[in-house]
């Protein structure tokens, strides 16, 4: 039954309007939370970790048992180091799609000084608004940044944008590449 409700949940995405009246009945517009807390679930990745935690097989959980083992004991100490794979994947994915999200960030966080990257990056890419950027000040105080080749600066800020994501790549495959090759010879 539940399962049947997170496919149709997952299916029928109730939109942006009763996601935005949710966050306001919350209180969380205008706050960090507003961003990671709504979209912190999502159903097909739910899925995949829930596939994951069923491939274990019942043998280590009754070891676990005979072991002296509670529940709470079992899930940490057998489950999550067997599933280290799949929990990097889902992180992976989970942090590329919030770190590329801007849309709802310039939606949810209406302070300038909680802006993301993304959404300055949007406003100084797209709509060619360089205040953002620069600051307002700044352009009126020095009028050498009137002579700043905005191109080069755009992608600069582009290339700084993706750094993180690179940074974070090498350290999820390290867990996925070891797990996926332990399990790919059996004796």
């Amino acid at each position: 039954i539940i399962m049947t409700f997170l496919i149709v949940m997952m299916l029928f995405d109730p939109g942006l309007v009763p996601e935005y009246l949710l966050v306001k009945q919350l209180g969380l517009i205008g706050s960090q939370w507003s961003v990671i807390l709504v979209t912190s679930v999502n159903v097909y990745y739910l899925i995949i970790m829930m596939r994951y935690f069923q491939a274990v097989p019942m043998d280590i959980y009754e070891a676990a048992r005979i072991d002296g083992a509670g529940h709470v004991r079992m899930i940490f100490s057998m489950v999550f180091p067997l599933a280290k794979s799949g929990i990097a994947t889902i992180t992976m994915f989970y942090a590329v799609v919030r770190w590329n999200e801007y849309f709802k960030a310039s939606i949810y966080l209406t302070e300038k000084a909680k802006t993301t990257l993304q959404v300055i990056l949007r406003q100084f890419v797209v709509l060619g608004d360089t205040v953002s950027l620069i600051g307002a000040q700044n352009i009126m105080d020095y009028n050498e940044l009137a002579r700043i080749d905005y191109g080069a600066l755009k992608a600069a800020t582009i290339v700084i944008a993706i750094v993180p994501i690179l940074l974070l790549y090498p350290i999820v495959l390290k867990f996925y590449t070891r797990d996926v090759m332990a399990g790919s010879v059996k004796e």
